[in-house]
């Protein structure tokens, strides 16, 4: 039997959200990011007053823009201030993921009462395996659009093809509001022509070493001699480059899948100094480990490794992690095995992000309270 995988994605997920919060903005240049106190105001005549782009100072970065912003060069990821250059009075809105988180159980619900075989890759992104569906595959994905616009009044869009690699590169060529489907036979007129950067999986440093080989679209990727890729890339890598832009991948659509690790972290508004912000710094990290715990209780897990991730002035990003001898799940725990990692890390320079991660997570009936938690200063932050 053919596999008929579905990979649905929410349009502009973030911005959407808000502009259901504040339709007036809709068809304008929105960009998501920032700090909370860039909450629109409302003014004495009722109306809303919006803080622009062009306004904010700081190092906070683009979460998403709507269609409207991405015109002008925009993108996730961006600084806002390099934003603010390229779209100086696009609208400035601080991002809520509570309630993109629940927006993102309604849309989750909704396709799960039409095809439960749902695998969750994000808050914004599912897989869904329509192999084992009755019926036509476009009266399902158009039933699965029309049930997710009903629970949340927004829009995505779904591709659909025999395997997860096509059917997510199909669900990004007809956005917004798009529904793609297509076959084998449909790879040399559809996905060749396309960028080698749209495969998942090719990121931006193998697509540059791939445009150094001359190779920039599929097409090129598919016609390329394998012995020399396997010369560059090595056997398994280049086998698999070969593979990808054929259109082939076997992985299944994993309905029950746990993470692998859970992580928190935040980017500095400005860049923080070990010993001059020391007290700044140990309740940003306290706070960065109560919400780590709070997490992995919420999930059921408790973590055997504990890693920090920190980012200097220059944007050089260390890691460090540590294995435990018992799992931990509490917030004082995580403290201190992340306290023991920053001990192997240098801290003269300034930060500009600090992270901490839970990994090695097994399930847990046994939770702490984070409240145990100690509230003193980081001791190693001086």
């Amino acid at each position: 039997m053919c596999r008929r995988i579905a990979h649905l994605d929410m349009d502009a997920f973030y911005a959407s959200v808000e502009l259901l919060r504040y339709p007036e903005l809709r068809k304008l240049a929105v960009v998501i990011g920032g700090r909370s106190d860039n909450q629109p105001v409302v003014l004495k005549d009722g109306n809303r007053h919006f803080t622009r782009l062009r306004d904010y100072a700081g190092r906070g970065v683009i979460t998403t823009a709507t269609y409207e912003a991405r015109v002008f060069g925009v993108s996730s990821g961006m600084g806002l201030m390099k934003a603010a250059q390229l779209a100086p009075n696009a609208i400035l809105l601080p991002a809520d993921f509570q309630a993109y988180r629940h927006y993102s159980r309604l849309f989750k619900a909704a396709v799960a009462d039409i095809a439960p075989q749902i695998e969750d890759r994000g808050i914004d992104e599912i897989y869904i395996d329509l192999t084992t569906l009755p019926g036509d595959v476009l009266a399902i994905a158009q039933r699965i659009k029309q049930a997710v616009w009903e629970s949340t009044g927004l829009s995505c869009s779904i591709g659909v093809a025999p395997n997860k690699l096509l059917s997510k590169i199909c669900s990004d060529l007809e956005k917004p509001d798009g529904l793609t489907i297509m076959g084998l036979a449909d790879i040399p007129a559809r996905i060749w022509p396309l960028p080698a950067k749209k495969i998942n999986g090719i990121g931006p440093k193998l697509n540059q070493k791939l445009a150094a080989l001359g190779i920039t679209t599929i097409a090129e990727l598919a016609r390329a001699d394998a012995g020399r890729l396997r010369i560059h890339f090595g056997q398994g890598y280049s086998r698999w480059l070969k593979e990808v832009s054929h259109g082939v991948d076997e992985r299944p659509v994993i309905t029950n899948a746990e993470p692998k690790s859970i992580s928190r972290e935040t980017t500095f508004e400005r860049n923080l100094h070990a010993s001059h912000d020391r007290p700044v710094l140990s309740e940003i990290f306290t706070a960065l480990c109560k919400d780590l715990a709070k997490d992995l209780q919420r999930r059921g897990y408790t973590a055997r490794t504990i890693g920090i991730k920190l980012r200097y002035e220059d944007f050089r990003t260390i890691t460090r992690d540590i294995t435990l001898s018992f799992p931990a799940g509490d917030a004082a725990a995580i403290r201190r095995a992340a306290e023991e990692c920053l001990r192997r890390v240098p801290l003269k320079r300034k930060l500009r992000l600090l992270g901490v991660r839970a990994s090695s997570l097994s399930a847990s009936g046994i939770s702490q309270s984070a409240s145990e938690m100690r509230q003193g200063e980081l001791s190693l932050l001086v």
